[in-house]
C-alpha cells in the first residue's frame, strides 16, 4: 500500500546531509524532488551508504528496499522547498533515505493513504 508524504525543506539550500557523497546535490525545487525519487526508486544510494558502514555485510537488506512506482514532485516557494512523495518504501526507511539527503533540514508535515 502506498503512502504519501508532504515534506517541506525550510531553507532547500541548507538541507543536506552530514556526507556530501550521500547528500543532495540540486539547489531547486524539481532537480531535489528528482534525487529523492531516484533514491526511492533504486538503490544507489543505499549501496553508496551501506560501502561507508564499519561492517557494510552486517547492514540489514530491508533498509535496501525499493519502490520502481515511487513519484516525488516538488514545489518552489522563495527558498522553501515543498515536496509530495508516493511510495510504498516503509516510513523507517523513508526517514532513512531523507536524512542521508537532506541531513535535519526537512520537515514533515503530513502523511496520508495514496
Amino acid at each position: 500500500m502506498a503512502t504519501r508524504y508532504y515534506l517541506t525543506l525550510p531553507d532547500a539550500g541548507q538541507a543536506r546531509g552530514d556526507d556530501p557523497a550521500l547528500a543532495f546535490h540540486a539547489q531547486g525545487a524539481e532537480g531535489l524532488a528528482q534525487e529523492l525519487q531516484d533514491a526511492l526508486r533504486e538503490d544507489s544510494l543505499f549501496q553508496r551508504w551501506r560501502a561507508t558502514q564499519d561492517d557494510p555485510d552486517a547492514v540489514d537488506p530491508a533498509l535496501g528496499a525499493t519502490d520502481p512506482g515511487a513519484t516525488v514532485t516538488g514545489q518552489q516557494r522563495d527558498l522553501q522547498v515543498d515536496l509530495v512523495a508516493t511510495t510504498s518504501i516503509p516510513g523507517t526507511v523513508f526517514k532513512q533515505r531523507l536524512r542521508l539527503l537532506a541531513g535535519h533540514g526537512w520537515k514533515l508535515t503530513d502523511v496520508r493513504a495514496a
